[in-house]
């Protein structure tokens, strides 16, 4: 007999043949009678594996037992104690490698969908928020602290930032945040394509803070048009955090790249996502293509194809040099990839991209790879199988191999030191070298996960706290 209780609750989602050609959120959530069938199945764990495995320490036990009694606005509130972006995290993040990579249940059965319960919590907490509006506001008053006198500027809208900016709002901190671009968000707006994380999301939860008393200052590029030392003795900040994340495309450096018909996929995201190119009425320019190849194997990769086929494409390869059991992408992402019609070019590696005689991409050669010994990452090592070589018919390459570290606030920053990965160096505490000045995220990092970068927004405000009083 099949135990029901081993077996996760399904989450319906949109047929493959539709949501291919449309930018509609993929994952339908949950209803309230999945989730408490879902949140039934916890084993309630004394020892909490769960949520040791976040890393913003959500008290995951506590809020799965609410919604298994019904009291989702109970499971909310404990959520929001610890997570700013409950609605994001229950989309976006890495579950199956945290807190459900850990689940008790999930050693002879399947983890209880930890992500899917936060998911669902958060979505009802925003729909019935209007109706408890006095109520809530009431409650965020008591928990608020009163105002210090004390101000804090914030480098960064992403993640991290939109995190230590909410702690430290609540702490009764004067927080200003600056944004290079248009809109807050960061990777959040700019990064995640609406069917994954409707921007609609991301405006609330900022929304949220600037209801609270956060100030946004957009299309500010601090180490241009001031620097952080401008801004802790001329603009009066007792203390600055940066979470500037790391958005700077790397490429391959193979023949072809500057042929028209190839961007990055940070580019070509960004005018999808933040500047709206897969709407109609929006006259964003959109690198065309009707046979795309996606040169990586990453979740932003997978977004990149995934957003090629809703654009109109009628042929979109992933190409990646490893295998599928090697492919760093989330078992979600890549299994919506293959339904949706994704070609999986797996062990193939670019060589060159062939062009027209206009300059205009028209193939893509690749050479076939096999897995030798393992390299310093623990993953086996491709090699190239000579004479391997074949050609795709492509009119367009999006390459999706990483991202590196942008370096202006350390070349404008007197004395800031780097660390040895080319980021901002912190102490655990996210503490530079200069006093006053901390940072987190993936500007310390490199790229990384959202919640691990929310994790060094919270630790950095905890730190600022510390440090200011």
């Amino acid at each position: 007999m099949i135990n029901l209780k081993k077996i996760k609750n399904p989450m319906p989602e949109q047929d493959p043949q539709v949501r291919a050609r449309n930018f509609e959120e993929v994952a339908q959530g949950y209803t309230a009678e999945m989730a408490i069938n879902e949140a039934m199945r916890c084993l309630k764990c004394r020892t909490k594996p769960c949520t040791g495995g976040c890393p913003v320490m959500v008290q995951i036990p506590e809020f799965v037992a609410k919604v298994a009694e019904g009291e989702f606005e109970e499971a909310f509130q404990i959520i929001a104690e610890t997570s700013a972006l409950p609605r994001v995290c229950g989309r976006v993040c890495p579950q199956e490698n945290q807190c459900e990579g850990v689940c008790v249940r999930g050693v002879k059965g399947e983890p209880v969908s930890i992500g899917r319960l936060e998911r669902f919590v958060a979505d009802w907490h925003a729909e019935h928020e209007e109706e408890m509006g006095e109520l809530l506001r009431y409650e965020d008053a008591l928990r608020a602290a009163p105002a210090n006198g004390k101000r804090v500027a914030v480098v960064g809208a992403g993640p991290a930032g939109l995190t230590c900016a909410g702690d430290l709002i609540a702490k009764g901190y004067e927080v200003t945040v600056y944004e290079s671009l248009h809109k807050p968000g960061g990777v959040l707006a700019y990064g995640i394509p609406e069917f994954r994380l409707p921007k609609s999301i991301v405006s609330a939860e900022v929304d949220k803070l600037a209801e609270k008393g956060v100030t946004f200052i957009n299309n500010a590029i601090i180490g241009r048009s001031e620097t952080i030392d401008e801004l802790l003795d001329e603009e009066g900040f007792d203390a600055v955090f940066v979470g500037t994340g790391a958005g700077l495309p790397s490429f391959m450096n193979i023949p072809g790249e500057n042929l028209l018909g190839v961007c990055s996929a940070n580019e070509y995201l960004t005018r999808i996502n933040l500047m709206k190119g897969y709407l109609d009425d929006y006259d964003t320019p959109v690198p065309p293509g009707k046979r795309i190849a996606v040169i990586g194997g990453g979740n932003v990769a997978m977004d990149a194809a995934r957003c090629a086929m809703r654009m109109g494409a009628e042929k979109v390869y992933i190409i990646y040099r490893r295998s599928m059991e090697e492919i760093p992408a989330r078992a979600e992402e890549i299994h919506h990839a293959i339904e949706e019609g994704i070609d999986f070019q797996l062990l193939r590696n670019p060589v060159q991209i062939l062009g027209d005689k206009d300059g205009r991409v028209n193939g893509i050669e690749c050479v076939k790879m096999e897995l030798g010994e393992p390299d310093a990452s623990g993953r086996r090592r491709p090699v190239e199988i000579e004479g391997s070589n074949y050609i795709l018919d492509v009119d367009a390459v999006i390459m999706s191999i990483g991202t590196k570290l942008n370096t202006l606030i350390l070349d404008t920053t007197e004395n800031l030191a780097a660390n040895d990965r080319g980021g901002i160096g912190t102490d655990d505490g996210a503490a530079t070298n200069r006093p006053g000045v901390y940072a987190g995220g993936d500007a310390v990092t490199g790229a990384a996960t959202v919640i691990l970068a929310m994790g060094a927004g919270k630790t950095a405000a905890a730190s600022i706290d510390d440090y200011l009083k």
